[in-house]
This record gives C-alpha cells, sequence and structure tokens, in this order.
C-alpha cells in the first residue's frame, strides 16, 4: 500500500491536504505544526476511532482531544494505491458519532471496494491489526521502545515458529486449546457436566436407598404405635366405668346444693330493698362531700389575700372600677406636669417683676399659685384613690375586684350545696342515711352472691347430665395414668400417626421421583462409560498440546534468531560498527553490546541517542518482517541522532524507500539538508 493523499478536518487541521510521493518522503515543519496530528489521522482513517474511549485525569481520549477546533463535524479523505488500484477512503461523522460513516471506492471509476469495510480496512491495506501497526510501522520518538502486546506477540511468535504469519500453527494449538476446554475447564465442559450428571445418579441411588430404610422404619413405629393405641384406649374405658358410680353420687350432692341456695335466695328477696339507688344515693354523698372539700380549700386560698381594700366593701364591689382606673390614669402625671408649670411661671414672674414688667409679672406669679394648686388637688384625689383600693397599681386594683366577686360565687355555691344536702339526706343526719345506705347496698350484694351460686349450682347440675350406664373394659387393665393423662397420650398418638402417615406419602413421592432403581443403574453405567471415554480424550489432548508446544520450541530455537540477527546488522550500519551485538528477550527487552565490552548491557545503560538508534534498528526489522506491505511512518524519531548516526540512519531509510514508501516528519531541517547533499555526492 502507497498513500497518496490525506486531506482531513481533524484536531487543528481544518480541510487541510497533504500529498506524498513515492519512496522516501521528509516533511519538515515546526512544532505545533500538526506533524502528530496528521499521524493520528492516518491511523483513524484506517482502523477507526475508539469512540467507547474514556477520558481521565492524565489523559484525554482521541475523539475529544482531536475534535476539530472551529466546531466542525470530523471527517476525512486517504486517497491509497493498493494491490494496483487507487482507491479512496472516506470516514464522516454520522450523528454523535466521530468518523461513524465509513466509504470505499475506486478513485477513478467512484465503484465501490466491498472487500473494504469500517472494520477491516487497516488490516486489509497494511496486512496487520492497529496495534500490530502502531509498534512496528508507526515510530514516534515518545513509542521508539517496543513494548508487550498480545497481537504483536502472537505474529512475532507465528513468524519465529513456522517462518510465515499464516497463524495456521496457533489456529492449531487455539483448536486443540478449545477442544480440551471443552472437555474441561475448570468446572465446565462436557467431562464435568457428566461428572456431575455421575454425582446426581449416585445421589439419587443413596437417596432411594435411605428412603427405602426409613419407610421400612416408619412402618414399624405406625404398627407399634396402633398397639400402643388400643392399650390406652381400653385404659380409658375402664376409667369411664369406675367414674360412672361417682358421677351419681355427685349428681345428689349438686341437688342438694341447689335447693339449699334456692331457699337462701328467696329469703333475700323478702329483706333486701333497691341497691341501685343506695350505690347513687351514696355516689351523690361523696360527690357532694368532694364539692365542700374544694369549696373550703378556695376559701382558704381568698382568706390568705389579706384585709380587703374600702372599695369592694358595697354590695357591688368596684362598681365604678374602670371609671376610677381611667381617672386614675388621667391625674397621675398632673402633680408633676402642674408643678413644673408652677416652677416655670414664678421663675418667669420674678424675672418680670425684676425688669420692671409689674403687671405681667404679677399675673405670672398668679399662674404659677393656681398652677400649684391644681398640681395639690390632683395628689390628693390621686392618693384617696389609692388608699381607697389599697395600692398604686391599677392591675391590682382589677386582681382585688376579682377575688371579692370570687368571693361572692363561693358564698352562692355554699348556699347551692347545703341545700342540695338537705334534700339528699332529709331529716336524718348525712351519718345516719350513709349508714342505711350501706346497709341496703350490702344486702343487695349478699342477694346477687345468692343468685349467682343458685346458677352455679344448677350449671353444675346439669354438666353432671343424666346418669348413664358404662360398658366394663374389653380386657384387663393395668395402666395407672389418670383419664387427662391417657386423653393426652391418645392425641399424641394420633398426632403421631398422622405425621408418619404424611411421612410414608413423601418417601413414596420422592421414591417415585426418582425412578426405578434398575433404571437408575442402567444410567449410571452409561455415564460411566461416557467419562472414560472423556477422559481418554482429554489425556490425548494433553498429550497432543504437549507435543505441539515442544515442536513450536524447537521451531523457535531454529527461526526465533531471524530478526535479531537482521537488528544486528541494521545496528552496526547505524553506529558505524560501534555495535555488533544485540538481543531481544521473550518479555522485549534489549540488551546490546558494544566493541570492547565482555557482556552485553540492557538498553537503561546507554544514552538516549544510543537507546534511540537500538530501538530504531529493532522495529526497522521488526517492520521488514510484519508490516512489510504499508508504509513505515516516522514522527520525529531520529531527533536525538548525532551527525554520523543521522546520516547512517538516512541512508537505511532511502534503502528501506526502494521497496515500499517511508515517510519521515521533522521538525528540523538538517534531514532534508543530509539528504540533500546525498544525493548530490
Amino acid at each position: 500500500m502507497r498513500i497518496l493523499e490525506m486531506t482531513a478536518t481533524f484536531g487543528k487541521l481544518e480541510h487541510e491536504t497533504l500529498s506524498l510521493e513515492p519512496g522516501l518522503s521528509v516533511i519538515q515543519a515546526p512544532n505545533e505544526w500538526g506533524k502528530s496530528t496528521w499521524c493520528a489521522f492516518l491511523c483513524a482513517m484506517l482502523y477507526g476511532l475508539d469512540t467507547r474511549a474514556k477520558s481521565t485525569k492524565g489523559a484525554l481520549a482521541d475523539k475529544e482531544r482531536y475534535a476539530p477546533w472551529s466546531g466542525s463535524p470530523m471527517e476525512g479523505r486517504l486517497e491509497v494505491q493498493w494491490q494496483g488500484r487507487n482507491i479512496t477512503i472516506e470516514r464522516r461523522t454520522r450523528g454523535r458519532v466521530p468518523l461513524g460513516e465509513f466509504r470505499a471506492y475506486e478513485t477513478d471509476s467512484g465503484i465501490p471496494v466491498p472487500e473494504l469495510t469500517a472494520a477491516n480496512c487497516g488490516e486489509w491495506l497494511t496486512g496487520a491489526e492497529q496495534s500490530v501497526f502502531r509498534r512496528a510501522g508507526f515510530l514516534r520518538l515518545a513509542d521508539l521502545p517496543v513494548t508487550q502486546d498480545e497481537a504483536l506477540r502472537r505474529r512475532l511468535r507465528d513468524l519465529v515458529t513456522t517462518g510465515d504469519e499464516s497463524g495456521e500453527t496457533a489456529r492449531l494449538e487455539q483448536s486443540l486449546r478449545d477442544l480440551r476446554n471443552r472437555c474441561r475447564y475448570n468446572r465446565s465442559g462436557l467431562l464435568p457436566q457428566a461428572e456431575d450428571q455421575r454425582r446426581l445418579l449416585e445421589g439419587k441411588q443413596a437417596e432411594l436407598e435411605r428412603l427405602t430404610g426409613e419407610r421400612e422404619a416408619v412402618t414399624g413405629h405406625l404398627a407399634e404405635l396402633e398397639a400402643e393405641q388400643k392399650a390406652l384406649e381400653n385404659h380409658l374405658a375402664a376409667l369411664t366405668y369406675a367414674e360412672a358410680g361417682r358421677v351419681e353420687a355427685l349428681r345428689r350432692e349438686a341437688q342438694d346444693a341447689l335447693e339449699l341456695a334456692a331457699a337462701r335466695r328467696e329469703t333475700l328477696e323478702r329483706l333486701a330493698p333497691d341497691g341501685a339507688g343506695a350505690r347513687r344515693k351514696l355516689d351523690e354523698l361523696q360527690a357532694l362531700r368532694e364539692e365542700w372539700r374544694v369549696l373550703r380549700l378556695e376559701r382558704e386560698r381568698l382568706q390568705k389575700r389579706g384585709p380587703t381594700p374600702p372599695a369592694f366593701g358595697a354590695a357591688s364591689p368596684g362598681r365604678k372600677l374602670e371609671q376610677d382606673i381611667a381617672r386614675y390614669e388621667r391625674l397621675k402625671p398632673l402633680p408633676l406636669l402642674a408643678g413644673i408649670a408652677a416652677l416655670t411661671a414664678w421663675m418667669a414672674g420674678v424675672a418680670l417683676l425684676v425688669w420692671g414688667k409689674w403687671l405681667w409679672g404679677g399675673i405670672a406669679v398668679g399662674l404659677g399659685a393656681l398652677a400649684l394648686a391644681g398640681a395639690l388637688l390632683s395628689l390628693v384625689s390621686c392618693k384617696g384613690m389609692e388608699r381607697d383600693y389599697g395600692s398604686r397599681e391599677p392591675e391590682q386594683w382589677r386582681r382585688e375586684q376579682e377575688n371579692c366577686l370570687r368571693a361572692q360565687r363561693l358564698e352562692e355555691r355554699s348556699r347551692l350545696l347545703r341545700q342540695r344536702g338537705e334534700a339528699l339526706w332529709g331529716e336524718r343526719l348525712p351519718e345516719e342515711a350513709e349508714a342505711d345506705w350501706r346497709q341496703d347496698l350490702e344486702l343487695s350484694r349478699d342477694l346477687e352472691e345468692a343468685r349467682r351460686e343458685e346458677a352455679r349450682c344448677r350449671a353444675h347440675l346439669e354438666a353432671l347430665g343424666q346418669a348413664r350406664e358404662a360398658q366394663a373394659p374389653a380386657s384387663e387393665d393395668s395402666l395407672t395414668l389418670t383419664r387427662e393423662e391417657t386423653e393426652a397420650a391418645l392425641e399424641d398418638i394420633l398426632r403421631e400417626q398422622h405425621r408418619l402417615q404424611n411421612l410414608l406419602g413423601q418417601y413414596q413421592g420422592r421414591m417415585e421421583t426418582l425412578g426405578d432403581p434398575g433404571r437408575l443403574e442402567t444410567e449410571l453405567e452409561r455415564v460411566n462409560g461416557r467419562i472414560r471415554t472423556l477422559e481418554d480424550t482429554y489425556a490425548a489432548l494433553n498429550v497432543a498440546l504437549d507435543t505441539l508446544n515442544r515442536a513450536q520450541q524447537e521451531l523457535q530455537r531454529r527461526f526465533a534468531p531471524r530478526i535479531t540477527h537482521r537488528a544486528g546488522e541494521l545496528l552496526t550500519a547505524l553506529t558505524g560498527g560501534r555495535y555488533d551485538r544485540l538481543s531481544w528477550g521473550e518479555d522485549f527487552s534489549l540488551t546490546a553490546g558494544a566493541l570492547g565490552e565482555d557482556t552485553q548491557r540492557s538498553v537503561l545503560w546507554r544514552s538516549d541517542g544510543t537507546a534511540d538508534q537500538l530501538y530504531l534498528a529493532l522495529r526497522l526489522a521488526v517492520a521488514e518482517e510484519l508490516t512489510s506491505e504499508a508504509p513505515l511512518i516516522l514522527d520525529d524519531a531520529l531527533v536525538r541522532f548525532d551527525e554520523t548516526r543521522l546520516e547512517a540512519a538516512l541512508r537505511l531509510l532511502r534503502e528501506e524507500a526502494e521497496h515500499r514508501q517511508v515517510i519521515l516528519f521533522t521538525c528540523q531541517s538538517r534531514e532534508k539538508e543530509m539528504l540533500a547533499g546525498m544525493q548530490r555526492g
């Protein structure tokens, strides 16, 4: 595949176009020109954009990082040459899905290319999955180290194991593993299912044997309970026969007690008065006494307030109270105001007399005297009201009036209570009337008790019923239980028999559900045979996988050095022969040895520039093997190379460009200048 032209609305790129030449293309531009954005755009056009990725605190998702700055929908067009055809690939935003719409067609005719879809486009054009292309054919300065990736590991394993990338070995291994997992994978698979079925059948057999034994035990227990039931019923008949004679004696005693109770009830009915009336009078007497007690307490509280002021001694205390309060409120401030006015008038009069205003001075002195007289009159009136009401506070006057009114109400209540008492006990003393009422109430209670006793005796006699003849027990009775104990034992036996019958039914239903023992035995033999077959198959698959792994390991020992050898050749060319040994571990770790060094050292021991050259050599070797059909893209990958090794790297890239398209993005001008010099030389 060769890239002809890219047109992007992607990040800072707004309908911008980048045309590329075959062979080696060097695109020199300053930082923030958009070199990394073009690289990201190419990956998005080939493999699509992961719209499910979420931004984190440390990194933005591509759908947000490369959203067009202008606010336009994300879209792009990629023109490539593939298998002798010029093909155009377009991706546009669909709804809210960036680059969600895909289209691939022949550039000249517009005929669709059905084999290319949004999902497989990149893999078909480059010959590698996205993760493999990013790590093998897409070289950026920050991503030069080769890290572990499952897709890259699988492709490399297939390559060094079989010599090609067909994946047949991996598919064979996966098929064997799938078959083995189908037999057994942890607790799933055909073998665990058959083992579970065997355990189920064995459990059914054990359950059937247990139920059979328990059913026989329950049947024997039922027979024992039936014999015990017959003995208890015979003992109960013996108790009934023995009690028949005692019942007749009890009936005669109950008849005598009933006649005695009826005679006592008739006597009391002749003597007992109305008990309900006596109870009402006693309740009324108690209520009257309680009211007298409350009234006495209220009187005692009123008596503690002291003597009644003169103003409240009349029949209607405080009749003009509100008028006096209003008058007192008006007069109370007048003495002070009149005194101030008199003092002011006298001072003015003295001043006028001093100035020689005899007439006006005399008038002022007279007005002062009048004001003083008014002040004295107001003061006398206020003092008189305070003396009559016993306080200087009008609120206290109101409280005194309320107390007087309360005393009058108490007197009225006292009079009414005396009238109620006279109506209640009449000519008798209260103590005599209460004693009579209590005696009547006691007689009424005795009558009620006699009636209840008569009813109880009658009920007892009716409960005994008529004398009945009892039959003798069928056999000799040797038990000593009471009737209650015998009846309780019979109830317990009946309950136990009912429980055991239900249990027998449950056992029978469960045994019918479990099935026929012969059929269970046949089914168990069939399952055991299936388990033996599956175990043999599982063992055979394990042997096959072990054999395949040993074969792969043998092939890997024969073919694994190929990439390492090629990377060593490239490293020797890049470093001018300084480094002649390179090893690549199974965990993707890289070590190298220089001339004069006895051992190889990890890349961590080398300078940054040398580390870049080590990784570039390994990347180029991997790219030759895994992405030979795809362009080789380098984004500032040679920034830390010195002049000598940069020239060597450019010579390698020119050789690589003879077989594939190579695109070098750089922020420096020395690459172009050095290539121009190489062409002139």
